[in-house]
C-alpha cells in the first residue's frame, strides 16, 4: 500500500495523479484510491481515532433499452464514493462523500469523528478481530470489461426483441429488451490502534463486472394477453446467451401462458421452477442471517444443529469459484471467506454472520458481511436424469409455478403467501396454464416438505438450485 505524502493537502488526487494507469473504463487508478484511503486514515489518526476504516469505489456502465423496434433509452452511469468509519473506543461514526478533493476527504473524516463523539457506546462495535482478517486473498477473475458502444448495445437489444417477435405471429407486443454493461472497482483499508499495514490489519480491493441481456415479450390480444421474460447475466460478455436464444425462449414462455384458466381452491403439491426455487433458498439465508437472529425476528431462531429441511438436502457455500457471480475473496469487512457446508442432511451447520452480528450472538464471524456467496442447494436423491420433465412426473398432480408476485413472506412466523401463475399438471404432464391464484403455507413446513430437487440447476445470482418440489401447499383460486 502506497504511503501518503507528508503534506497531503499539497497533493490533490485527480484522475491523472497518483501513478499507475486506470483500468479500462475507469477514471481512477488503484494507486489513486490508495492515496485517498491513506489521506482519510491519516486524518482520522490525527483527530484521535483509535481505529478506523476507509473505502473508495468507482462504478461505470452503459444501459440501452428498446421497445417495438425503436430505441427507448440510452443511459451512461458513472459514480464514485469514499466512505469512512471512525471508532472512538466502542463509539462508531460513519460518513461518506463523492468529492475526492483533499479538503472534502478531511471534512468527511471530521464528520464521522463528530458522529462517533456523540454516539452511545456499543460493546460489540469495532473492526474485525485480527485472526479473521484476510491477510492474503486469491484473484477470482471477476473483472471482464465489455467495451461495447451504445450503437452495438442497440443492435443486440433489437436482435433480441426481433427474435421474440419472429417466434410467432401471436407475439403481439413487447415491454422491451435491454442490454446492460456494468463494472466497478474499490480499495479499502483499516487502521487499528493508529497502525496500518501489519498482519491482522486489513487492506485490499479488486475490480468486478456484471453484464446482462433481457427481453419481455407479450403474447395474445385483448383479455387473453400474457407476458413473460427471460434474461442472461454474466461477469464476462462472452458467456452471455445469444440474443436470438433469449428472445426465442422468452417468446415461447409467453406463448405457453395463453388461454390460462382459474382453478378451484385446493391443497396439492407445488413444483417451483428453478429460478423461483432460488427464492426459497434466499428465504432460508435471510432466516439464518445474523441480523434476524440476534433481533429474534426469524422463524429459524436458535436453529444451529437442528434439522430445518428435509434429510436429503445439503447447502454448500463456495466464495472462491473462479468467475463466479457470487464470488468474493473477502467480505465487506475484509474478513477472509472460505468454502463451507452450511446445511448437511437438513441440519443447520452454520449461520450467515458479520463481525457485529456474530459478537451480538457470542459467536464468530462467518465472512458474510454483505451477504452469502455462491450457495448451491442439492438433494442426495437427485439423479442425473431428473430434468424438468422428470420433475413434472414426480409432481404427478398439482401446480407447477413459474411466476410469483408480491412479497408476502413473514420471516418472524414463517408464514408464506404469494400471488402466482403457472401450469396445472395431471398425470405428470402439463394440462393447461393457470393464473390469478395464490399459494400459501409456512416456510417451516415447506422446507421440511421438500420432496425432490431437480437436476435442472439454474444459477440465480449467488444461488444455484434446480426446481424444487414441495409436498403440499394451499392454492387459493376461484
Amino acid at each position: 500500500m502506497k504511503k501518503a505524502s507528508n503534506s497531503p493537502q499539497q497533493t490533490p488526487v485527480t484522475p491523472s495523479a497518483g501513478g499507475g494507469q486506470p483500468l479500462a473504463g475507469f477514471q481512477y487508478a488503484r494507486s489513486q484510491f490508495e492515496e485517498l484511503v491513506d489521506l482519510a486514515l491519516d486524518h482520522a489518526r490525527k483527530l484521535g481515532a483509535s481505529d478506523a476504516a476507509a473505502e473508495v469505489s468507482e462504478g461505470a456502465g452503459l444501459s440501452v433499452s428498446v421497445r417495438k423496434g425503436e430505441l427507448e433509452n440510452v443511459e451512461r452511469n458513472r459514480d464514485k464514493s469514499l466512505g469512512v468509519t471512525v471508532y472512538l473506543g466502542q463509539k462508531r461514526g460513519n460518513a461518506s462523500t463523492s468529492d475526492f478533493s483533499p479538503a472534502a476527504v478531511r471534512q468527511t473524516v471530521q464528520a464521522a469523528y463528530d458522529i462517533a463523539r456523540f454516539t452511545a457506546e456499543d460493546p460489540v462495535a469495532g473492526l474485525p478481530d485480527a485472526a479473521d482478517v484476510a491477510d492474503t486473498y486469491p484473484d477470482l477473475d471477476l473483472f471482464h470489461p465489455w467495451g461495447i458502444t451504445s450503437e452495438e448495445a442497440l443492435r443486440i437489444a433489437l436482435e433480441c426483441e426481433a427474435a421474440a417477435f419472429a417466434t410467432s405471429k401471436k407475439i403481439s407486443n413487447s415491454e422491451g429488451a435491454g442490454v446492460s454493461a456494468q463494472q466497478s472497482h474499490f480499495f479499502t483499508a483499516h487502521m487499528r490502534g493508529g497502525e496500518r499495514g501489519k498482519p491482522g490489519i486489513f487492506s485490499g480491493g479488486y475490480a468486478s463486472s456484471r453484464h446482462s441481456l433481457s427481453v419481455a415479450p407479450i403474447a395474445g390480444k385483448g383479455a387473453n394477453m400474457q407476458r413473460d421474460h427471460w434474461y442472461s447475466s454474466m461477469r464476462s460478455p462472452e458467456d452471455l446467451a445469444s440474443p436470438q436464444a433469449i428472445g426465442r425462449y422468452a417468446a415461447e414462455r409467453a406463448l405457453a401462458r395463453l388461454n390460462g384458466r382459474k382453478i378451484a381452491t385446493t391443497e396439492c403439491p407445488v413444483l417451483f421452477e428453478s429460478p423461483l426455487a432460488a427464492g426459497l433458498l434466499g428465504a432460508y439465508v435471510q432466516a439464518t442471517s445474523g441480523g434476524a437472529l440476534y433481533r429474534k425476528t426469524t422463524f429459524l431462531n436458535d436453529s444451529l444443529g437442528k434439522r430445518v429441511m428435509a434429510r436429503h438436502l445439503d447447502i454448500v457455500e463456495d466464495p472462491h469459484i473462479v468467475n463466479g457471480k457470487g464470488s468474493a475473496p473477502f467480505d465487506d469487512e475484509g474478513v477472509r471467506t472460505s468454502k463451507r457446508k452450511v446445511l448437511s442432511a437438513g441440519k443447520v451447520q452454520g449461520y450467515f454472520l458479520s463481525t457485529y452480528s456474530a459478537r451480538k450472538l457470542g459467536m464468530r464471524t462467518t465472512g458474510n458481511a454483505g451477504g452469502s456467496h455462491n450457495l448451491t442447494l442439492t438433494s442426495r436423491l437427485t439423479q442425473s436424469g431428473d430434468d424438468l420433465k422428470a420433475m413434472l412426473k414426480k409432481l404427478g398432480r398439482g401446480l407447477f409455478v413459474t411466476e410469483l408476485m408480491g412479497q408476502g413472506v413473514n420471516y418472524v412466523t414463517g408464514d408464506y403467501s404469494r400471488g402466482a401463475s403457472g401450469y396445472w399438471v395431471e398425470n405428470g404432464e402439463i394440462a393447461y396454464p393457470v393464473h390469478e391464484i395464490t399459494i400459501a403455507g409456512n416456510l417451516k413446513d415447506m422446507l421440511l416438505g421438500i420432496e425432490a430437487v431437480g437436476a435442472d440447476a439454474y444459477n440465480y445470482g449467488a444461488k444455484t438450485v434446480g426446481s424444487i418440489l414441495v409436498n403440499r401447499m394451499k392454492v387459493a383460486g376461484s
